[in-house]
């Protein structure tokens, strides 16, 4: 699975970051040079993949 980081930016000037295709804590440590730039951050929605380990995604991407 392909690892991306969308970013995106509303009229009022917000953003959000949405990372897609990383394993559990990855998510944070691959954005987390576009937090610290664009400021606070008011709130954080984690995604089921998340909490899985790599070795569950394995499993997945394998079919076992």
């Amino acid at each position: 699975m392909n690892r991306t980081i969308e970013i995106t930016v509303t009229k009022d000037g917000q953003t959000r970051v949405e990372t897609k295709g990383f394993i559990g804590a990855e998510c944070r440590d691959a954005s987390r040079f576009l937090e610290q730039a664009l400021g606070q951050q008011l709130d954080e929605l984690l995604k089921p993949g998340f909490h899985q380990s790599e070795s569950v995604q394995q499993q997945i991407r394998s079919g076992n």
